[in-house]
């Protein structure tokens, strides 16, 4: 090895560099992410893990490998996503891969040369939301620029004679299906941002399924396909005619199973038997957030799996930030009520009977399983949790 190069890196690392200590130095080059220096060798380059494992958060990206497939329930989807007026409605708790699953379903229809467009509800201002008529102004106004097309509200939008829903049923009829000329996939993910005001969502989730009824009929409108990502059953009284939450395809998300965990153990080069992997479906259930965070963790070597469990609860696990993210929402005004109820849910042996907006609430949030109009915790992580702190 030159000297050349031992220069290059005492340099880089502000040490010295000699032929003794030369293959630590380049690994700690590799792990400050500092240029490495051009070298003809024989000397293997560590691999960082860091740089090939992505720390779980939010959605899995389109070609990670981590994604792990729900027993062909993505088959399901992409063959009902090209069906003429389609529409699929994928529905879990916080944090189980419903954006995941809506995002690929879009790629599928991409592939098949279909327009497709994604749009956040989470991220729609509160002031538009509790207008009917600046909400679906900011859905034509978002379709069209999403589309790349010119926005021609102005020219569509009568104010004197039609009602918010048919201004935008016409931008779509007249402008926006004719003007793409081929299949459109509009997937409305967090969904549930709307279900608190209830100058919107009649409306709104009327207008939609109407949108799917005229999809039977016309030519036009079986352009359109939609796909709805939400986290709880609506609560605000629908009529059963006029709501898109039972028609098309509903898609419920489970817990992963034990295989699935093993699968997704592989896929982090974790060599995990059935034990080890029981052990942590002990305290996290099957929830796909919480083991890919454990499996991370591990494979990074920031923690073992022992180590691990034995903490998770605690201020010095790995789920801290997790849950007390949790606990801030509990204490917060929107949150009034749910942290009494759920204290009566973790102190309890047995399943817990509450009214059915905590229901839908805790459970919108992945706080707990649903049994008919009783719920317990989601995992004993939570129960471990929240009985200390509650």
């Amino acid at each position: 090895m030159g000297p050349h190069l031992w220069r290059k890196l005492s340099e880089a690392l502000g040490e010295e560099v000699t032929k003794s200590n030369f293959k630590g130095a380049l690994e700690r080059a590799w792990e400050r992410q500092l240029p490495p220096p051009h070298i003809h060798s024989n000397v293997k380059q560590p691999k960082s893990p860091l740089a090939e494992l992505p720390f779980p958060d939010g959605s899995v990206p389109l070609g990670s490998p981590f994604y792990v497939e729900r027993d062909g329930l993505e088959s399901v989807c992409y063959e009902t996503v090209v069906k003429p007026a389609s529409l699929i409605r994928i529905k879990a708790p916080k944090l189980m891969g419903k954006t995941s699953l809506l995002t690929r379903i879009l790629a599928h229809a991409q592939s098949q040369n279909y327009q497709t467009v994604y749009l956040d509800l989470s991220s729609v201002e509160r002031a538009i939301l509790t207008d009917l008529d600046k909400f679906v102004r900011w859905l034509c106004l978002m379709v069209s620029r999403k589309l790349k097309l010119e926005n021609r509200l102005k020219d569509y939008w009568d104010t004197e004679i039609l009602g918010s829903n048919d201004n935008c049923t016409v931008y779509f009829e007249e402008y926006l299906l004719p003007e793409i000329d081929c299949p459109l996939v509009l997937g409305l993910d967090e969904v549930d941002r709307i279900f608190p005001y209830n100058q919107v969502i009649e409306d709104f989730f009327g207008m939609l399924r109407s949108w799917h009824e005229k999809g039977k009929i016309s030519e036009q409108w079986k352009q359109l396909r939609l796909v709805m990502a939400h986290s709880t059953e609506v609560y605000i009284p629908l009529d059963m005619n006029q709501s898109p939450f039972n028609a098309g395809l509903p898609v419920p998300l489970l817990e992963f199973d034990h295989k699935q965990v093993i699968d997704l153990a592989h896929l982090h080069e974790l060599n995990w038997n059935d034990t080890q992997v029981k052990e942590l479906m002990n305290i996290v259930g099957g929830h796909p957030y919480l083991l890919r965070l454990a499996m991370y963790e591990v494979y990074t070597a920031k923690a073992t799996l022992k180590q691990l469990l034995q903490d998770a609860s605690t201020e010095a696990g790995i789920y801290s930030n997790h849950l007390r993210s949790y606990l801030e929402m509990l204490h917060s005004e929107e949150a009034q009520g749910l942290k009494e109820a759920l204290k009566k849910v973790v102190t309890s042996l047995e399943p817990v009977e509450l009214d059915s907006m905590q229901i839908y609430k805790l459970h919108s949030m992945g706080l707990v399983h649903q049994q008919d109009n009783q719920v317990m915790p989601m995992c004993n992580l939570y129960s471990e949790y929240f009985r200390r702190v509650l």
